[in-house]
């Protein structure tokens, strides 16, 4: 039988706001966040050939260490009870370790694809509890567009779909500690009924669909401490507002930083300010455009 193949792309995400509340007792963070899909992406190719015995394997001009890929390929394979030879050729354009979410996309991906490429269908809770399992933002991948992210992100409610904003990602190769970010957040086992931080995330989630971007007190609660260890970030952010972005913030735990611009001409423009980081020019793709992706 002749092997089967697709080719698919897999998108990266922005945080548009993301608040840390205070420390969980399972160890993870109360997080408040709203999730934005972009026009970045990696391509997958993904041939299956139905075997004996299993075995994965992940081609990609760029070492990727524990390969969240194969991993979520092993929990389909096993749910469906197939043995299957499966090669992934990862052309990889998203940044690694920059808070843009690509390796939880490859995930997702694997999720959504695979299973259809063996003729076979993953239930939606299966799905969902494996994209748990693999990280919080893989949830997220599976439905792309404007989300709601709660509690450690993976608690997800669609928002109203933005539109196709113009964008500009800076990313300067610069590396942040997750773990670090979250330690000099120095946030206490805190009620989150009267924060402050919670009712101006509430503000910005009601009047997201209706208000312009630039005219929201959007922020990422990552920013002061990653600026103060990587200051270099702070300078890249500055820069972009300087360039006329409305707003410019960091997305994730760092250390991409985006900057929104009213046209595509002021992004190109922007991006030449640039040199020596990587830029790409991106758009907003919502849900309907992420969902008609993987048709």
């Amino acid at each position: 039988m002749s092997s089967r193949f697709c080719s698919i792309k897999s998108f990266a995400k922005l945080n548009l706001d993301l608040r840390v509340l205070h420390k969980r007792v399972d160890g993870f963070h109360e997080l408040r966040t709203i999730f934005q899909t972009i026009s970045l992406h990696d391509t997958i190719r993904v041939e299956l050939d139905f075997a004996k015995r299993t075995q994965i394997d992940v081609s990609s001009p760029i070492e990727i260490a524990d390969n969240i890929v194969v991993r979520a390929a092993k929990l389909v394979l096993d749910e469906l009870k197939l043995r299957a030879w499966v090669r992934f050729f990862i052309r990889k354009r998203i940044p690694l370790g920059a808070g843009l979410g690509g390796g939880s996309s490859n995930a997702a991906s694997v999720l959504l694809a695979l299973p259809a490429l063996a003729g076979e269908t993953l239930p939606r809770e299966a799905a969902f509890r494996f994209a748990k399992m693999l990280g919080s933002d893989v949830p997220f991948f599976l439905h792309g567009g404007t989300a709601l992210g709660l509690g450690r992100g993976t608690e997800l409610y669609p928002l109203p779909d933005l539109p196709s904003h113009h964008a500009l990602v800076v990313s300067t190769g610069i590396h942040v500690s997750t773990p670090e970010a979250y330690r000099s957040l120095e946030r206490a086992l805190t009620s989150t009924d009267d924060s402050p931080i919670l009712r101006e995330f509430q503000t910005i989630a009601w009047t997201l669909n209706g208000s312009r971007l630039e005219q929201l007190p959007l922020k990422n609660d990552f920013e002061e401490v990653v600026f103060k260890i990587h200051p270099q970030l702070a300078a890249v952010a500055r820069k972009l507002r300087k360039l006329g972005a409305k707003p410019a913030r960091m997305t994730g735990s760092g250390s991409a930083v985006f900057g929104l611009f009213s046209n595509a001409q002021a992004v190109r423009q922007a991006a030449q300010s640039f040199a020596g980081a990587s830029v790409w020019p991106v758009r907003f793709v919502t849900r309907r455009q992420y969902q008609r992706a993987w048709q």
